[in-house]
């Protein structure tokens, strides 16, 4: 049987060459689920359209408005459009999440990495990856989940 890998990507990594490449390897042994973020890219977002840049609580970032969260989701559903047009392309078997959840009708975003940990007791194995100058932290912040393995790509 197959096992699973879930890996959450960063969206400034996402569509990267060394990300793809990680990605078909993978691909040979693992059924292959992906979140990809866009933390950078909602940043962007956010100065580009003059709304307020909002603030990080424990659990990510917080976005008070509907308007704020509609935003974030259609950044992020942009970057995982532009992932599975690629991997369709290379023609690379993945499943592509955003970490967005429908609680009702209430949109609730959850940071990538938060959402890594929500998918931690069901996967055979996780994949944190991440920009180079993030490596270090993002290792401390997961060294108490041993399946965790925080690595990085060039973009």
């Amino acid at each position: 049987m197959r096992k699973s890998v879930f890996v959450k990507v960063s969206g400034d990594s996402c569509l990267s060459d060394d990300f793809i490449s990680k990605l078909r390897e993978l691909s040979k042994r693992y059924f292959i689920v992906i979140c990809v973020g866009g933390g950078t890219q909602i940043n962007q977002a956010l100065e580009k359209t003059g709304l307020p840049r909002t603030s990080h609580g424990p659990l990510g970032r917080e976005l008070p408005t509907l308007k704020l969260r509609q935003l974030a989701r259609d950044v992020l559903e942009q970057n995982q459009a532009d992932l599975q047009d690629k991997l369709a392309r290379l023609k690379i078997p993945a499943t592509v999440i955003i970490p967005v959840l429908d609680v009702g009708t209430v949109l609730c975003h959850v940071n990538g990495d938060e959402f890594l940990k929500i998918a931690y007791l069901g996967f055979d194995r996780l994949i944190l990856i991440t920009t180079p100058d993030r490596v270090e932290n993002k290792q401390k912040q997961f060294s108490q989940f041993p399946k965790i393995e925080v690595c990085s790509c060039n973009n």
